[in-house]
């Protein structure tokens, strides 16, 4: 068999979802490839370079919905944008913590760009939009993060944790809602509480951005004084 990118690639994500990020390793991998570690580096330059391509496969397989769809609004489209990137993550094994501290491939900017444009278009202001697509994208990694590190014992500690709340009434309230709603559900509270804000915003700066330029077409430049 050639050893080539793709070929790399797919073994080492099948690696992955079986030995985890702590466990992959360069030497692990060019063992199950039957091939010398030297003979990786001819493709990747370090391993720094095969998780980035590691996590940019991730989420070209499984990440379908990066660009709006014609006439989606941009709450529609940033929510789907986040279900669609959650569930990429999801897909694989440690996919939160392969992609954490993940920069962005040149190639993909053109694709940032036309995120950024769609929502502006609708609207929103350019920084603000980068900053909501920030947020979104951390908020949806760190949701990951948490559900992929569940211990074994994972639902022992939320019964003795319920136990120790059950006298805090409030608490008591809040974490049987949280257990009965699960991480799906919490996931979309939390993206509807971004978008909920960003768009309050949006429409509270908006009379504001319509008073300034009011006062500034309505005020006339000074006359100039003539030279004596």
């Amino acid at each position: 068999m050639k050893l080539d990118r793709e070929v790399i690639l797919e073994a080492a994500l099948a690696l992955l979802d079986e030995v985890g990020m702590d466990k992959l390793s360069t030497r692990l991998l060019a063992e199950r490839l039957s091939v010398q570690q030297p003979a990786l580096y001819w493709h990747f330059k370090n391993k720094r370079a095969l998780l980035d391509a590691m996590n940019r496969e991730i989420l070209l397989r499984a990440h379908d919905r990066r660009l709006p769809l014609p006439e989606e609004s941009w709450e529609t489209f940033l929510r789907e944008n986040a279900r669609s990137f959650r569930r990429a993550l999801l897909a694989r094994r440690d996919g939160a913590r392969l992609h954490a501290g993940s920069e962005p491939d040149p190639d993909d900017l053109e694709m940032v760009e036309a995120q950024l444009a769609a929502v502006v278009s609708r609207g929103m202001p350019a920084t603000q939009a980068m900053t909501l697509l920030i947020a979104l994208g951390r908020y949806t990694v760190g949701c990951v993060l948490e559900e992929q590190a569940a211990p074994p014992d994972a639902q022992v500690r939320q019964q003795t944790l319920d136990a120790a709340a059950a006298s805090r009434p409030l608490l008591a309230e809040a974490f049987a809602n949280y257990r009965k709603a699960g991480p799906d559900a919490m996931f979309e509270v939390g993206v509807d509480l971004m978008l909920e804000g960003a768009k309050a915003r949006l429409e509270g700066d908006a009379p504001a951005a319509r008073r300034r330029s009011a006062t500034t077409g309505n005020t006339k430049s000074p006359k100039p004084t003539p030279r004596r």
